[in-house]
């Protein structure tokens, strides 16, 4: 089985790609959901994050307040570090234990690990390739501005409190370019679908990744 990561930064359209994917036939393992059944009530996540931001940081009934933390941590480079050495590290084990499980349904198959801190997180390493989903900054703005009703500045600073796009580029074997229609992201989509479909052997890695 290829085990390809998908990544991108905020608001690019990331989300577009892997619903075609998941169309075309591969396995996404969306890390989102991931985080978010590792920090239910119950877990060894919630009780490590309450353990570190304190219980205002959770609702009346329990549950994390995915909005007040996101709140604390994207204001905070110190604090976000903090959250991710937390969630990072179970939700790869969860990930790594559905690959397992994926394998043995799908020997052939493609699955896609939809992360966006896969690079920051050094995750992508363990995986047999890497696609960048990319915009150009200026849409990338616009679309996070109308996304969560963030003023300019509010979605400027969130962006760039992420690793650059260009920087995320540089890690890239496959890079899509939403910028454009959705039946443009959808033909980048495709062709690289088919490109991995006949790619049983992993050769396409690059030197790059094969070295690091």
């Amino acid at each position: 089985m290829l085990k390809i990561g998908l990544t991108g930064s905020i608001a690019v359209g990331k989300s577009v790609v892997s619903g075609i994917l998941a169309d075309l036939g591969c396995h996404v393992i969306d890390a989102d959901e991931t985080a978010r059944n590792v920090a239910r009530p119950g877990t060894e996540g919630l009780r490590k994050i309450v353990e570190s931001f304190g219980s205002e940081v959770l609702m009346p009934e329990g549950e994390l307040d995915r909005s007040k933390l996101g709140a604390i941590v994207f204001a905070d480079k110190e604090k976000r570090l903090l959250l991710n050495s937390i969630v990072h590290p179970l939700v790869i084990e969860a990930q790594n234990q559905r690959l397992l499980e994926l394998e043995k349904e799908d020997p052939d198959g493609i699955a896609i690990i939809d992360a966006a801190l896969m690079i920051e997180s050094g995750s992508y390493k363990r995986l047999d390739g890497l696609i960048v989903v990319w915009c150009e900054a200026a849409i990338q703005l616009k679309r996070l501005m109308l996304r969560d009703n963030l003023s300019r500045s509010d979605a400027q600073k969130r962006i760039d409190s992420q690793m650059s796009q260009d920087e995320k580029k540089q890690y890239a074997d496959f890079l899509i370019d939403t910028s454009n229609s959705m039946e443009e992201t959808r033909r980048q989509t495709v062709e690289i679908y088919d490109r991995l479909a006949l790619l049983g052997d992993k050769s396409f890695l690059s030197q790059r990744c094969r070295e690091e």
